[in-house]
């Protein structure tokens, strides 16, 4: 199995952010990365589940919203 491996521009590109903001992910721990030498890498497939889940946060926080405001509209 081949696994795809991006470098922070490119994993940028593919999030749509600037370089800086995926590179303080990483370092914070936030986005699914490892070191090769001095250089963050990223996996296709982390980066993909990584999105799943922030989707999955932020679609439990609007329905938190929603609950707290009693459902109206």
């Amino acid at each position: 199995m081949t696994e795809q491996i991006m470098t922070i521009k490119e994993v940028a590109g593919y999030l749509k952010v600037h370089e800086r903001t995926v590179y303080r992910l990483a370092a914070k721990g936030e986005l699914p990365a490892f070191k090769v030498a001095n250089a963050w890498r990223f996996r296709l497939q982390d980066i993909d589940h990584w999105i799943s889940q922030q989707t999955c946060s932020a679609v439990g926080m609007a329905n938190a919203a929603e609950a707290n405001r009693g459902g109206e509209s």
